[in-house]
């Protein structure tokens, strides 16, 4: 009798844990979800800039948070539009189709733009461009998915200074998505594919943008930037109008002579002004005031203009993240008020990474150098000439691509596939080039290592080119000033992953991550379907499973 009480007393003890557990899961689904996107932020940043942060921001999320320290892409080109999809698909450009930000189209011969669509109208600003959708993406996001599982009740935002950045993260069915007109405009703006016309209360911010064009100096003492070069150095290019690329910045005088509100893209101040909108949102679209949760996403694009300007090692990247950790501080003291703390989740990567200036790499005797894209498209064009005597056989050279004319290839009769592999094996000799695959090869080979994994999680059968080749370590196509990304090199693979929040432990991990395992790692949390084109898995030791 006694050993049957006990099992009644354990059964019932179970039940209840059950009860108990489910309940707290329950409780523990955050009323929103900020996903954010730092744009060109390399991994080291975390650590380099380290002790400039203060408490609150990127500090915050790093110690009561899951720090996720060898994170990275699991494909190639590392760009800007692929990033962001990937981020939020949780799969590479195989599936979700965005190759880069812009790709030659071999089926209108033309080249087209991520998030371009013609069927769309700008609305907040009178012009002919601005015609922008999620359209070319082919798969759902992870918000996608919210909004089916809550039969359309959760509200999605996403919100960047890039087209790109808003409106590939928010995905195919979000309440609205807004960017940045710069020029004589100055205003967040969207689509006609989201709705006809601006909320009053964007309206009413537009009308605050001209604040935010004011002096640019250090927040420090430039003397504490140890973290950096020297203020002036011949790796950076300055602002038109201003002779050396030194602070301060006068960006109101100096935006007459670079794209009038573009300038605000390229300096710190663009963060800011992305935060205050961000924070907008939240309190006039009550993002995250009921039970139903909602998903805001973020995209800070000031960091990447200043990259791409003065390179890695300049004092100017080095501010604009110590002013960024100040904004998330910001965010994140307005989300403890207005939604509570310990109520939402906040998740921080980045959709790419950057390599040093190559001159400045060169200047420490480490390998680097320019690709010559002109040279080497003439020799391309001698080699197919002199192999297999026709003139025109190629379409395009783009983003490491060689796309060939497939009609003139069929007319005379000639084998695609002889011309992919003699194409592959010709150009691997030519300097700079490190390796190249024919498009039959992606197609038909599985690849389980090194950097053959890369390009063929990046290489989409109808988007891609014919042949596809890889630059030497620390070589890139670009001015010899400032600095780029695109490679499957850790500088650009290598970015951080920080999770915060609601569901989430506290901790850190070497365990190497990849961009493709956030989309459903959010999934799990929030209990909803995997995002259709998902190939990624959730971080189970990021997620506070009761």
């Amino acid at each position: 009798m006694k050993q049957i009480f006990n099992v009644v007393a354990c059964l019932l003890f179970l039940s209840c844990k059950a009860q108990d557990s489910s309940v707290n899961t329950e409780e523990s689904k955050p009323k929103l979800v900020i996903g954010i996107v730092v744009d060109q932020m390399r991994y080291d940043y975390l650590t380099r800039f380290e002790g400039k942060f203060g408490e609150g921001g990127f500090m915050r999320l790093i110690n009561d948070g899951f720090n996720c320290k060898n994170h990275h892409f699991n494909y190639v080109p590392t760009y800007t539009g692929p990033g962001h999809a990937s981020v939020f698909t949780g799969t590479s450009p195989m599936n979700h189709g965005i190759i880069s930000n812009y790709w030659y189209d071999k089926f209108i011969d033309k080249t087209v733009y991520c998030a371009s669509d013609d069927s769309v109208t700008a609305v907040g600003v009178v012009t002919e461009k601005e015609k922008m959708s999620p359209r070319r993406m082919k798969t759902t996001t992870v918000a996608d998915e919210l909004k089916l599982h809550t039969q359309n009740r959760s509200k999605v935002i996403g919100i960047s200074l890039k087209d790109r950045g808003a409106i590939l993260p928010a995905g195919h069915s979000a309440n609205a998505a807004y960017w940045f007109r710069g020029k004589d405009d100055g205003k967040f703006i969207t689509s006609t594919y989201y709705s006809s016309e601006l909320p009053k209360w964007v309206q009413k911010f537009n009308t605050t943008t001209k604040s935010y064009l004011k002096i640019w100096n250090t927040m420090l003492p430039i003397d504490q930037y140890t973290e950096s070069g020297p203020d002036n150095t011949n790796f950076e290019e300055s602002f038109k109008g201003k002779d050396t690329p030194t602070f301060p910045y006068n960006l109101k005088e100096l935006s007459k002579e670079n794209g009038g509100y573009d300038i605000l893209k390229a300096t710190p101040f663009g963060n800011e002004m992305t935060t205050d909108f961000a924070i907008a949102a939240i309190e006039n679209e009550a993002l995250g005031a009921d039970d139903i949760t909602d998903f805001l996403t973020v995209s800070y694009s000031s960091t990447d203009y200043v990259g791409h300007q003065f390179g890695v090692n300049s004092v100017e990247v080095e501010d604009t993240y110590i002013r960024l950790d100040k904004d998330l501080e910001k965010l994140l003291q307005y989300l403890d008020k207005q939604v509570g703390e310990g109520k939402y989740t906040v998740f921080l990567t980045a959709d790419h990474g950057a390599v040093n200036v190559p001159n400045y790499l060169k200047s420490q005797h480490i390998p680097a150098g320019y690709f010559n894209k002109k040279e080497f498209t003439a020799k391309v064009k001698e080699a197919l000439v002199t192999k297999f005597e026709f003139k025109g056989l190629v379409k395009n050279i783009s983003n490491n691509q060689i796309f060939l004319n497939r009609e003139l290839i069929k007319k005379h009769n000639l084998n695609l596939i002889d011309i992919q592999e003699f194409l592959a094996q010709d150009i691997v000799l030519y300097k700079h080039i490190d390796k190249a695959y024919s498009a039959k090869t992606l197609s038909t080979t599985q690849f389980v290592t090194g950097v053959g994994v890369l390009v063929q999680n990046g290489f989409h059968q109808k988007h891609s080119g014919d042949v596809v080749f890889v630059l030497e370590p620390a070589v890139i196509s670009y001015p010899e000033k400032g600095s780029t990304h695109g490679s499957s090199f850790s500088y650009d693979t290598h970015v951080p992953l920080l999770f915060y929040g609601a569901g989430i432990n506290k901790g850190a991990s070497l365990t190497k991550t990849e961009v493709i395992d956030i989309a459903p790692t959010i999934s799990a949390l929030l209990g909803i379907s995997f995002p259709n084109g998902c190939t990624g898995n959730p971080l189970g030791f990021v997620l506070d499973v009761k």
